[in-house]
């Protein structure tokens, strides 16, 4: 059965009360018309893909306190850009404490220097993103790599076996914010995709992207007692 009605001039009305026009020049302008809405869409779905593209590194980190009236205020406000290192792996440190209880400060205490692990009685709040690592360039990665930029590690725990394997005399949990990932503990490899969450008890362990996109992680590193 025809869901079609023709009218005069040739043109038909679908059952959904769109006019089809028959008529040949007026069916190629509306074809020519169609093809450049195309193309437009096109045009600014790929303009939105590069900006997205273009801020994909940034965080934005709100940072709050009290003033001096006693209302609670803004203190920072901005995108942070994650700082690439070598083998594909950027980070930015959010906030950094180095106190127990930790003090509250008015100053941006991530702008410091620090190594793989928290401070002594602190914490370290932070993002990382791993690339995705290929055979080759992982064979090329010096032994001990991460390891070496532990301070204090923890007395138990064997010797690592790959360079991004490492422990740190801390509490972690971490969080899979995009991507999937392995993390490797001495006789296990644990596959991780985004949402999962991880509790790391000074274990040692590292993290390999074999895939295919980026993977981001946030940290929280808090000093712990030795395991």
């Amino acid at each position: 059965m025809s869901l079609a009605a023709t009218d005069h001039g040739g043109s038909t009305l679908d059952s959904m009360g769109g006019l089809c026009v028959n008529a040949p020049g007026v069916r190629n302008h509306l074809t020519l018309g169609a093809a450049m809405i195309r193309k437009l869409s096109c045009s600014v779905a790929l303009a939105l893909v590069a900006c997205s593209s273009a801020r994909a590194d940034d965080v934005r980190r709100v940072v709050t306190g009290v003033d001096d009236n006693n209302h609670a205020v803004v203190l920072y406000d901005s995108l942070v850009p994650l700082q690439s290192s070598a083998f594909g792996i950027s980070a930015i440190n959010l906030w950094i404490t180095d106190s127990y209880p930790p003090s509250l400060s008015k100053e941006d205490t991530a702008n410091r220097p620090i190594g793989v692990s928290p401070p002594d009685n602190g914490t370290k709040f932070r993002i990382v993103e791993f690339a995705p690592l290929d055979a080759a360039t992982e064979a090329t990665m010096p032994p001990e790599m991460i390891m070496k930029g532990v301070n204090h590690p923890p007395a138990r725990g064997l010797p690592v076996k790959h360079p991004m394997m490492h422990r740190t005399r801390s509490l972690d949990y971490a969080v899979i914010l995009a991507g999937e990932i392995d993390m490797m503990l001495d006789d296990t490899t644990v596959h991780l995709k985004q949402g999962d969450t991880v509790v790391q008890q000074a274990t040692n362990h590292g993290w390999v992207n074999h895939g295919t996109q980026p993977c981001r992680i946030l940290f929280v590193l808090m000093d712990s007692k030795e395991p």
